[in-house]
Formats: C-alpha cells, sequence, structure tokens
C-alpha cells in the first residue's frame, strides 16, 4: 500500500505503466487505438489498483475481479498469461518512478502479490 501512496504522490502513473507494457507486449497497443486520451487506460489502472488494494485487505472482490476480467479481457484478444503479466508491469513502472524510494520491503510485498495474482488468474 505504500508503494502506491508514494506512486500517487508523484502524478499520474498511467502513461508510464502502458508504454511499459506495450513495449513489452506491443500487440495490446493495438487494442488501445481508439483511446486517444488515455482515458481508458487511466481508468483499467485504477480498477486493477482498486482491485489490488481489496485483494491485499480482505479479498471480498479483488481475487474474483480479476478472475472475471481475464475471460473478458481474452475475449478481447489477450492472452491469459498477459493479463497477470500486466501487474508485473505495475510493478517494475512503479520501482522506476520511486527509484531509492522502492525499498527491499516493498520489493518482497510486491513480489508476494503478484505470486498470490498469478495463482488468482490462472486458475480461472
Amino acid at each position: 500500500m505504500r508503494s502506491l501512496e508514494l506512486v500517487g504522490e508523484r502524478g499520474d502513473p498511467a502513461p508510464a505503466v502502458y508504454a511499459r507494457l506495450f513495449a513489452r507486449h506491443p500487440a495490446m497497443e493495438a487494442l488501445f487505438v481508439r483511446d486517444t486520451n488515455g482515458l481508458v487506460r487511466g481508468n483499467m489502472l485504477a480498477e486493477a489498483i482498486g482491485a489490488i488494494l481489496d485483494f491485499i485487505d480482505r479479498d471480498a472482490y479483488g481475487g474474483n475481479l480479476m478472475r472475471i476480467e481475464v475471460v473478458n479481457h481474452e475475449n478481447l484478444g489477450v492472452p491469459k498469461e498477459v493479463f497477470p503479466a500486466f501487474f508485473t508491469v505495475m510493478r517494475d513502472s512503479f520501482a522506476e518512478t520511486l527509484g531509492e524510494a522502492w525499498t527491499t520491503e516493498i520489493d518482497q510485498a510486491w513480489g508476494d502479490l503478484l505470486a498470490r495474482i498469478e495463482r488468482e488468474v490462472m486458475q480461472s
């Protein structure tokens, strides 16, 4: 949670997150051809962050939302393995944004979170 607070203090992370996503998974950029102002990307990132916050707290809906979105995204042409990769892209982008503020504790927490997300979404 602390990393998300720190990233939020540094402005909108969406452009950096999606630039990294498109660099790693170039085929995904074509899915955003109509998102000329970045609002869809921003909304999707906000939804992902909301799911993460719930998932690490009480998991009232975060895990289910992720599993549902795997199917929704597959129907849009996103391979199942790319969905959890988005969260890795988030982590890497946030780590770059925070630089020295990205601590060992934050890195470990994100590693644990990514492993949980991978288990959660790949079972769908």
